[in-house]
């Protein structure tokens, strides 16, 4: 039996209105243990890897699962063989895989996550394929497809199996990794959205292989991020290899998206708020503006771009008020400049009908989305991040200016 505990309300002003009465109070108390794999493989479609399938039948070994495959246009464009391979991989495993249908094919990019016909119609064709809680959707794309994907299978029975197989090297070294999906409305990045653990993770290194140059260099400030606010050695591996990172070597690619997944995943496991209920986000250094920058170029600027410019505004916002030494910011500067990464953009100066810059909307925005107090990410030093509650918008724009006039000089200078 439940036990349930007297209380006497606290005695408050008379003047307040209460009617003073005796409750009772029952604490609940829930404990959801979340486990799932994340595999580094690569060709997971080949019949001779049994990654997908070990993936698929890890918590019911014996039964047939019904599995219906998500395709990114853009993998499909790289990859046009991709739906067969993954017919063959089927049938090689018939006895725990039923593919029940052709993959849906969606469009790739921001473009999946702003059209809210999209996760719909995903959702209606769950409907109309019977899909129960332990059947599987297996997501092949970047960051934005699994993303929405996600969101309409984490809404459907409260919950359907998700497999994601992220194909970017942002999605593999970070957005493809923990519990959160969603979509854009309302022009706000991710206002609608669930936290909702995939099944399994199946990274894939060979779709690195065929991603445009521009999509590689793109993945590569997350992995800044995290050396950033946790790895200073891992920074430090990044400054050194920088001219091989680069020219996409493929095997320090490898070691980079291995590395900065490893981190992140610690970060989901061990931070204490997975799901995100409190004011505090490490892991969203420099996202407050890159989310703003995302929206106000029309995402004609990729994530990991916007998320670059962001660590730039963030660490010279560091240095100005005395926190990260001038040295420090010299080194993180210089490595997106050897890696290819922006560290301004011209979105930065557009000014609102009331003159005030438009980018610092994207403080409000962030501290909604968040909820609670404004929790700002900056540096102390390399690898080792600091929580601030406030930001002074007149050092804010001395920051902003600041990396005008370096871009500037670097433009001049070329």
């Amino acid at each position: 039996m439940h036990q349930f505990r007297r209380h006497t309300r606290a005695r408050l002003p008379a003047s307040a209105g209460f009617i003073q009465k005796d409750t009772a109070t029952y604490i609940q108390k829930l404990s959801i243990p979340v486990k799932y794999p994340v595999y580094f493989t690569r060709d997971a479609f080949d019949p001779a890897n049994p990654c997908l399938v070990l993936a698929i039948r890890r918590v019911e070994p014996r039964r047939r699962h019904r599995l219906l495959s998500v395709i990114d246009r853009g993998v499909l464009e790289a990859w046009p063989d991709l739906p067969k391979k993954l017919a063959a991989y089927a049938r090689h495993y018939s006895q725990w895989i039923d593919l029940i249908a052709l993959p849906s094919i969606v469009p790739g990019g921001e473009r999946s996550k702003g059209d809210p016909r999209l996760p719909a119609k995903l959702q209606r064709q769950l409907y109309e394929l019977g899909m129960d809680r332990q059947s599987i959707v297996l997501i092949i794309g970047g960051g934005a497809v699994l993303d929405m994907a996600g969101y309409a299978a984490a809404t459907t029975h409260r919950g359907v199996r998700v497999i994601r197989v992220p194909t970017t090297l942002l999605s593999q070294a970070d957005g493809g990794l923990g519990v959160k999906n969603g979509i854009n409305a309302f022009r706000v990045k991710n206002f609608l959205g669930t936290f909702a653990a995939p099944f399994a993770v199946v990274n894939d290194v060979r779709f690195i292989d065929t991603l445009p140059a521009r999509h590689r260099t793109s993945g590569m400030a997350e992995a800044v991020k995290v050396a950033l606010i946790r790895d200073g050695a891992f920074f430090d591996w990044l400054a050194a290899n920088a001219s091989a990172l680069a020219g996409f070597k493929p095997s320090v690619l490898s070691r980079l998206i291995r590395h900065s997944a490893e981190i992140h995943l610690r970060h989901i496991a061990a931070s204490g708020d997975p799901f995100e209920s409190g004011s505090a986000r490490p892991l969203d250094f420099g996202h407050w503006a890159a989310h703003k920058l995302e929206t106000l170029s029309a995402y004609r600027l990729h994530h990991g771009e916007a998320v670059a410019i962001g660590l730039a505004i963030d660490s010279r916002y560091s240095t100005e008020i005395g926190l990260l030494r001038e040295q420090a910011l010299d080194q993180i500067l210089s490595l997106l400049d050897r890696l290819g990464l922006p560290s301004w953009h011209r979105t930065l100066d557009l000014k609102g009908p009331d003159g005030r810059l438009q980018i610092l909307r994207g403080l409000d925005e962030f501290k909604e989305h968040i909820g609670g107090d404004l929790t700002i990410t900056l540096l102390k030093g390399i690898g080792e991040g600091a929580e601030i509650d406030q930001i002074d918008l007149s050092v804010l724009r001395r920051a902003l200016s600041w990396l005008k006039k370096r871009h500037s000089s670097r433009c001049a200078s070329k």
